[in-house]
């Protein structure tokens, strides 16, 4: 029987967003506290894998993908579109960084608009490792200014990967479960599947139901009128 291995392939994502896009949104945010003024910025070309460019790069040859009236499913894909948020804001947020006012920001589209993508066969071939431990979804980024002067930096994988700066551990899948569903379900709510979840192993098949939660009346009123949660 071959062995069970899958699970080695699956990786946390801390960003919601694309999970090509997790490394370069970590990448960015640390950027942005060394680049002092966004406004140099000339241009900046991402070099990463083939599948990176083509799908969320400028590879795509997809207009959408550089337009700030386009929809939050299309701007989750679009790299560009948010590595310049993570660059800007040095952070990165599941409804704050998709919404239309954030996505037309006249500085935002302004630095938008002066990123590329280009694929290298380098990270092509690390993306295809068939290694869990050597499989990586970065990039090298490469920041050029106006005054002729550039700054590089590449990443491998995101922070939150168990290879990363920051791998998550259980208190920061916690802390997401907490952040994802604030205003959504009540402490209550949250404290109650907290502690189911975190007794799998004893909990009999009566007690499967608890791994479901409970959204607020004013949220299921919201979703009874047509509109999503986020």
């Amino acid at each position: 029987m071959s062995q069970k291995k899958a699970i080695l392939e699956t990786y946390t994502k801390e960003h919601s967003a694309e999970y090509q896009s997790q490394a370069l949104i970590d990448l960015a945010r640390s950027l942005n506290k060394k680049i002092k003024n966004l406004n140099n910025i000339k241009k900046i070309t991402i070099e990463t894998s083939h599948h990176t460019h083509y799908v969320i790069g400028t590879g795509a040859n997809d207009p959408q993908k550089m337009d700030p009236y386009a929809s939050r499913e299309t701007l989750d894909h679009s790299i560009m579109y948010i590595f310049a948020v993570a660059l800007e804001d040095g952070a990165w947020h599941h409804v704050k960084s998709y919404t239309p006012q954030r996505a037309r920001r006249k500085s935002t589209v302004q630095l938008w608009r002066k990123i590329v993508t280009k694929e290298n066969k380098k990270w092509t071939k690390k993306y295809h490792n068939r290694d869990p431990k050597k499989k990586c979804f970065g990039g090298k980024v490469i920041v050029k200014m106006k005054n002729g002067s550039t700054i590089s930096e590449e990443i491998n994988v995101a922070d939150a990967h168990p290879a990363g700066k920051r791998p998550f551990g259980r208190k920061e899948y916690i802390n997401k479960f907490k952040v994802l569903t604030d205003n959504i379900i009540s402490k209550k709510e949250s404290q109650r599947f907290l502690k189911c979840v975190q007794n799998l192993r004893k909990l009999k098949p009566k007690d499967l139901k608890g791994l479901n939660v409970e959204i607020l009346p004013k949220m299921r009123k919201r979703i009874k009128n047509g509109k999503s949660i986020f």
